[in-house]
Order: structure tokens, then sequence, then C-alpha cells
């Protein structure tokens, strides 16, 4: 079973910062997703913040579900569903980073902020934001990952050209 974005999103955002990912979770589905409450992507001191193996690997699932996308939307293949089905696949990756990944409580509060905003990209595509189309939830997730390859060390991350 595939558990809806609300569902995702109220777990990620109600951790507390501080907390790795894996934390005590709380749910809280009234938090905004707007950077006003979770604040802005901010580099270590100069530095990308560390990963893990599993940030690693849910981050490059993602990367290569959004990259599939990109092809689809360029060759204007995708139907709607078949943008509710990636975000299925893009809430089961969240899902994965927020049980497995554990970072230093700095670096996790800079994913939350990321996360966020892939978690808006992802309503988007699934069709829960009035006066959006799904395709520009895709190209909020292939700008959100790029974010990801500036502010996070994941070595060989290849950014989208999301100019067109």
């Amino acid at each position: 079973m595939k558990p809806p974005i609300r569902i995702i999103a109220a777990i990620v955002l109600a951790l507390p910062l501080g907390f790795t990912t894996g934390a005590a979770l709380a749910a809280d589905t009234g938090h905004s997703h707007g950077p006003e409450v979770h604040g802005t992507l901010e580099m270590n001191h100069g530095q990308q913040w560390e990963t893990d193996a599993p940030l690693r690997q849910g981050m490059g699932n993602l990367h290569k579900i959004v990259s599939n996308g990109l092809d689809g939307a360029h060759a204007n293949t995708l139907q709607p569903d078949d943008y509710k089905n990636m975000s299925g696949e893009i809430n089961q990756q969240f899902a994965y980073i927020v049980e497995n990944c554990k970072l230093e409580p700095q670096a996790d509060a800079q994913l939350h902020v990321l996360l966020a905003g892939m978690m808006q990209g992802a309503e988007v595509m699934e069709g829960k934001v009035s006066g959006s189309q799904p395709e520009q939830g895709l190209v909020k997730m292939a700008q959100s990952l790029n974010e990801y390859g500036k502010y996070f060390n994941h070595p060989n991350w290849q950014n989208f050209d999301v100019s067109h």
C-alpha cells in the first residue's frame, strides 16, 4: 500500500529540527510547506552537507523517477495517471528516506527544507493543487533535486536542465 503524500508530509514536517529523519514521528497536518516555516537552504560553512547511504539511495531513486518523467514530458507522452503513478513512486522514496536516513541534526534540518519543496512538487503532480499542471510539479521536483545536488555531498550527482 502506498502511503498518501499528506501522511508522509506530516511525518517529515512534524519531525523537530535537530532530530534525525528516523526519529520519533508525530503527525501534525497543520504544517505549511512554505520557506517561512521551514527556513532556507544553507551550506555547511561553505561546504556541502554530508549524506548517508540511505539518503543517497533514496535520492538516486528519485532522480531516476524524475529523469524518466522528464523524458516522457519532453516527448509529450505522459497522461495524468502517469504523473499520479510517478507521485506514488516518489512517496515511496520519501518514506524510505524518512525511515532509514540518519543525518547529524544540522544536515537533517536542511534536508527538511529540501523535502518540503519536493513534497509540494509531488502534490502538484498528483493533481492536488488547483490551478497547477502536473508538469509544473515534475519541474519542481527536478529543481528540488538540483538543490539537493548543490547543498548535499552526493558523488557523481547529475543536475537536470530545467531551463526549457
